[in-house]
C-alpha cells in the first residue's frame, strides 16, 4: 500500500515539473483568446450604439429604422441562444467560441460593405456639388427654369439607380450576424473557466476578464469620435471640395471604418480558440488526481455513456420535468414582480443608450465626434466605479435579500432623482426661419408644415426641399440662401467658406447694421451651453447610481428562486429582456423620436429621408418622458417586491415557531422554502441591515 502511495506521488511529482516550466497551457491560451473576444464584443457594441446617427444620415433612414437595426443584434442572439446553451457543454466549447468571433467579425465587416457599393454620399442635390456657379442658392428668378429641366433629369436617372435595393439592410443583417456569433462566448467561456480553473481562482479569473472587457467601450468610444470627424468618402473624394462640416446635419463621418477595425479584431482574436484544447492536458481536477488519470477516465468515459443512455429514456420525462420548473418560476410572485420591475428598468436603459448621442447632438448642438469623446469619458469611469462599490458594499455588510433588494431600490431612487433634473436643462427651438420662425426671421410659427413665404423670398421660386442652411448676420438660421432672398455670393475653392450677400429677408428681419450678408451653416446655439455642463455632471451621478443598483439585479434573480432552478429563471429573464427590451426598445424610442422631427431630408427619389432639425423641446420631452414614464412603475414595483419579501418571511418565521424546528439546516444556511423563494437564516432574517 505505502509503495503504490509512493509511486503515485513520485508520478505526481514528475508530472507536474514541465507544467512549472510551461509558460502558456491550453487553459492560458484559452483566457487570453477569451479576453480579447470580450474586448471585442463590448468594441462592437459601443460603436453600433454611437453611430446610430451616421447610418441614418447614410442611408436616408428615420430613427425607427435605426432602433430596428440596432435591434437585430437580440434577434440573431436568441436565434441560436438555446442552441448554444444546450449542445454547447457537450461539443469543442474552445472552437465553437472561436466560430462565433469568426462570425461576429464577420458581421461586422458585412456591416461596413455598403459603403463600398453605394457610391459616394451626396449631400446636395446639384449636379455639380464643387461648384456654386451654376447652382439654384442664390435667388435668380430668370435662371430657374433651365435649372429645373436639369436637376429633373439627374432626380430620374438617381432614382432608377437608387430605388434597385434598401441598402440598410445589409447593415440590419451584419448586427444580426454579430448577435449570432457573440452568444457562444460568454456563456460557453465562463462554463470552460469554471469547470478547469484552480480550485477558488475562477471568481479571479472571471472578475478579471470583466475588467479587461472595459478597454473595448473605452477604444470604442475612442474611435466613434476620431472617425466621427473624417468624412464618410475620405480617400475617395477631393475633401477640399466639401462644403460641409461635422456641425452640419448632413455630415456623415467615416462610420464604417469602425466596423471593419472591429470585424478584423473579431477575426483575429478567433484563431488561438482553434488551438485550444477541448480539455485542458493539466487542468485541476486531473491534477489532484494524477496518479489515478487514466482510471478516472475510463469511469469518466463510463458514466458518460451511461448518463446519454438515461437522458436517451428520460427524455419525456425531461420535458415534463421542464415544464414543471417553468410554471415553478412563473407562479413564483417574486420572481414575475422581479422580472417585469428589470424589464421595465432595462428598457429603459437601453433605450437611453440607443440615443443619446443624437439627444446630446440635437439638444445642446454638439457634433458626433463630441457627443462620443465626452459621454464616453464620463460615463465608463462612473459606471466601473458603480458596479465595484456595489458588490463591495453589498459583500462588506453581509446584507439580506431584502436588504440588497432595499440597497438597489435607494440607488433606483437616486438615479430617478437626478433623471428628473434634466428636465430644467432642455434648450429651446432653434431660430430657424421657415420651421420656427416666419421667413422673415420676427415672428414664431405655431406649426412648421407649409410655411408661407415671406415677401422678402416670394419673388425667388426657391425649392423648399433644398436643404443648404445658412446662418445670417441677425443669428437666424435659414433653410437656404434662397430662401434668405440672397442675390449674390462670394467664395473661393473652399466652399464652406462661401459667403452671401444682399439678403432681403436679413433686412426686413430688422436687422440693419452690416451688409445683409450670410454664411454656409447653422447659427451655434451659445444659450445652452451652461446647460450642456450641467447634462455633463448629472449624466455622471445618474450613470454612477445606475450601475450601483443594478450590481444586486443577479443576486435577487438567483436568490428568489429555488436553487435547482436557478439556471431555468436566469435564462427566462435574459429571454424576456432581450426580446421586450433589447428588441422592442430601440424600436418604439425611434418612432416617438421620429415624431418630433420638423424638417426631413428627400431622396433624389421624392420620398422621405432621414430628419435633417428636431423640434428640440419636443425631443427633450418625448424622449426624458419616456425614461420617467418607464422608471416610475420600477419605484413602485419595488415597495411591492419588498412588501411581498417581508410577509413570506414573516409567514416563514411563523412556520418554524409553530413547527418548532429551524427552517434552514447546518448544511444549507441558504435553504429554500416549499413555496420556491430564497429564505435568509432565522437569526439574518431579524437583523437587516438598513439603508
Amino acid at each position: 500500500m505505502d509503495q503504490t502511495q509512493h509511486s503515485s506521488q513520485s508520478a505526481e511529482a514528475q508530472a507536474s515539473k514541465p507544467e512549472k516550466t510551461r509558460l502558456c497551457d491550453g487553459f492560458r491560451i484559452f483566457l487570453a483568446a477569451l479576453s480579447l473576444s470580450y474586448i471585442c464584443k463590448a468594441l462592437g457594441a459601443v460603436i453600433m450604439k454611437s453611430s446610430i446617427t451616421q447610418i441614418e444620415r447614410r442611408f436616408e433612414i428615420p430613427s425607427s429604422i435605426s432602433g430596428l437595426i440596432d435591434g437585430s443584434f437580440e434577434i440573431g442572439n436568441l436565434l441560436v441562444i438555446v442552441f448554444v446553451s444546450y449542445f454547447g457543454s457537450t461539443l469543442h466549447r474552445p472552437k465553437l467560441i472561436g466560430t462565433g468571433c469568426f462570425i461576429m467579425g464577420i458581421g461586422s465587416i458585412l456591416t461596413a460593405l455598403p459603403h463600398f457599393f453605394m457610391g459616394y454620399y451626396r449631400y446636395a442635390t446639384e449636379n455639380d456639388i464643387g461648384s456654386l456657379g451654376n447652382s439654384t442658392l442664390t435667388c435668380l428668378i430668370n435662371q430657374m427654369a433651365s435649372l429645373n429641366e436639369t436637376s429633373s433629369e439627374i432626380v430620374e436617372k438617381d432614382c432608377v439607380k437608387e430605388s434597385r435595393s434598401f441598402t440598410w439592410i445589409y447593415v440590419f443583417m451584419g448586427n444580426m450576424l454579430r448577435g449570432i456569433g457573440e452568444s457562444p462566448i460568454v456563456p460557453l467561456g465562463v462554463s470552460y473557466i469554471d469547470d478547469f480553473a484552480k480550485e477558488g481562482h475562477s471568481p479571479m479569473y472571471l472578475g478579471t476578464l470583466h475588467s479587461i472587457a472595459m478597454i473595448g467601450p473605452i477604444l470604442g468610444f475612442i474611435m466613434s469620435s476620431v472617425f466621427a470627424k473624417l468624412y464618410v468618402d475620405i480617400g475617395y473624394v477631393d475633401l477640399s471640395s466639401i462644403r460641409i462640416t461635422p456641425q452640419d446635419a448632413r455630415w456623415v463621418g467615416a462610420w464604417w471604418i469602425n466596423f471593419i477595425v472591429n470585424g478584423l479584431l473579431c477575426i483575429i482574436s478567433s484563431i488561438p480558440f482553434f488551438f485550444s484544447p477541448k480539455i485542458p492536458k493539466r487542468s485541476q481536477k486531473e491534477r489532484n488526481y494524477s496518479a489515478s488519470l487514466y482510471v478516472l477516465k475510463i469511469d469518466e468515459e463510463k458514466n458518460h455513456m451511461s448518463n446519454l443512455t438515461n437522458q436517451e429514456k428520460q427524455a419525456p420525462a425531461n420535458m415534463t420535468g421542464f415544464l414543471r420548473s417553468l410554471k415553478s418560476i412563473l407562479t413564483n410572485d417574486l420572481y414575475v414582480i422581479f422580472v417585469i420591475l428589470t424589464l421595465l428598468q432595462n428598457s429603459s436603459i437601453i433605450g437611453t443608450f440607443t440615443y443619446m448621442f443624437k439627444f446630446v447632438e440635437q439638444q445642446f448642438d454638439q457634433t458626433a465626434s463630441q457627443a462620443n469623446f465626452v459621454l464616453g469619458i464620463i460615463t465608463l469611469p462612473t459606471m466601473a466605479a458603480g458596479m465595484f462599490l456595489g458588490g463591495y458594499i453589498i459583500k462588506k455588510f453581509k446584507l439580506t435579500l431584502v436588504g440588497i433588494t432595499k440597497f438597489s431600490f435607494f440607488m433606483s431612487f437616486m438615479a430617478y432623482v437626478f433623471h428628473l433634473l434634466y428636465f430644467p436643462l432642455i434648450c429651446e427651438n432653434k431660430s430657424f426661419a421657415g420651421l420656427t420662425l416666419t421667413y422673415d426671421g420676427m415672428n414664431p410659427v405655431d406649426s412648421h408644415i407649409d410655411v408661407p413665404l415671406s415677401y422678402c423670398n416670394s419673388d425667388c421660386n426657391c425649392d423648399k426641399n433644398q436643404w443648404e442652411p445658412v446662418c445670417g448676420e441677425n443669428g437666424v438660421t435659414y433653410i437656404s440662401p434662397c430662401l434668405a432672398g440672397c442675390k449674390s455670393f462670394r467664395g473661393d475653392k473652399k466652399l464652406n467658406n462661401t459667403e452671401f450677400y444682399d439678403c432681403s429677408c436679413i433686412s426686413d428681419s430688422g436687422f440693419q447694421n452690416g451688409n445683409l450678408s450670410a454664411y454656409l451653416g447653422e447659427c451655434p446655439l451659445d444659450k445652452c451651453k451652461t446647460k450642456y455642463y450641467l447634462y455633463i455632471i448629472f449624466q455622471a451621478i445618474m450613470s454612477f447610481f445606475t450601475a450601483t443598483g443594478t450590481t444586486a439585479f443577479m443576486l435577487i434573480l438567483m436568490k428568489c428562486v429555488q436553487p435547482e432552478l436557478k439556471s431555468l429563471a436566469v435564462g427566462f429573464h435574459s429571454l424576456v429582456i432581450r426580446t421586450l427590451g433589447g428588441i422592442l426598445a430601440p424600436i418604439y424610442y425611434g418612432a416617438l423620436i421620429d415624431r418630433t422631427c420638423i424638417k426631413w431630408s428627400v431622396t433624389s427619389c421624392g420620398t422621405r429621408g432621414a430628419c435633417r432639425l428636431y423640434n428640440s423641446r419636443l425631443f427633450g420631452i418625448i424622449y426624458l418622458g419616456l425614461n420617467i414614464s418607464l422608471k416610475t412603475p420600477v419605484l413602485f414595483l419595488y415597495v411591492v417586491l419588498i412588501y411581498v419579501m417581508k410577509k413570506k418571511f414573516k409567514e416563514n418565521d411563523n412556520k418554524t415557531l409553530e413547527n418548532g424546528r429551524k427552517v434552514t439546516d447546518e448544511n444549507n444556511p441558504e435553504s429554500v422554502n416549499k413555496n420556491g423563494f430564497y429564505c435568509a437564516p432565522p437569526d439574518e432574517q431579524n437583523s437587516e441591515i438598513p439603508i
